[in-house]
């Protein structure tokens, strides 16, 4: 079994989370995009993302790193507040994009719309370092339920 212990403090995941993540880490994904994160909870999620080794041929971000930011950060979302009664799988994103960006660091402030019991919605603002909004994304999460050991086993 992986140690994922430098990973998650890496990615500024609070210990008290480390053993709800200690089995999977962040994932390579979030480790290669170099998004950290600075607030967690199933209502706010903040997250960053260096614009530098995540830009298209152009040289500005890639429209597919403001989702992978957007998703990260709703999908995370969705895993708190399903706990452990479900795993969120999301079945829909999009995202509008307002302004390009060609260096910093970008952060995206997830907010949710619904948590519910079943299915999630979060709205993902991403903004540059002055808080100019770069893109808007939504993400819908569906809380498939994990199998519960009866009490008597």
């Amino acid at each position: 079994m992986t140690d994922y212990t430098q990973q998650l403090l890496d990615a500024g995941i609070p210990p008290a989370m480390h053993q709800m993540l200690s089995q999977y880490g962040v994932g390579d994904l979030v480790v290669r995009m170099g998004i950290k994160f600075l607030e967690l909870s199933p209502e706010r999620m903040v997250g960053t993302m260096p614009v530098e080794g995540n830009t298209q041929v152009a040289g500005i971000l890639h429209g597919g790193a403001h989702l992978v930011l957007a998703e990260t950060l709703g999908s995370f979302a969705a895993g708190l507040h399903a706990g452990t009664r479900g795993q969120p799988l999301g079945i829909e994103i999009g995202a509008t994009h307002h302004r390009s960006i060609a260096s910093g660091l970008v952060t995206g402030t997830c907010t949710a719309i619904h948590l519910g019991r079943t299915l999630t919605t979060h709205e993902v603002v991403m903004t540059d370092e002055e808080g100019r909004r770069l893109s808007t994304a939504r993400i819908t999460n569906l809380i498939r339920e994990t199998a519960q050991p009866n009490a008597g086993e």
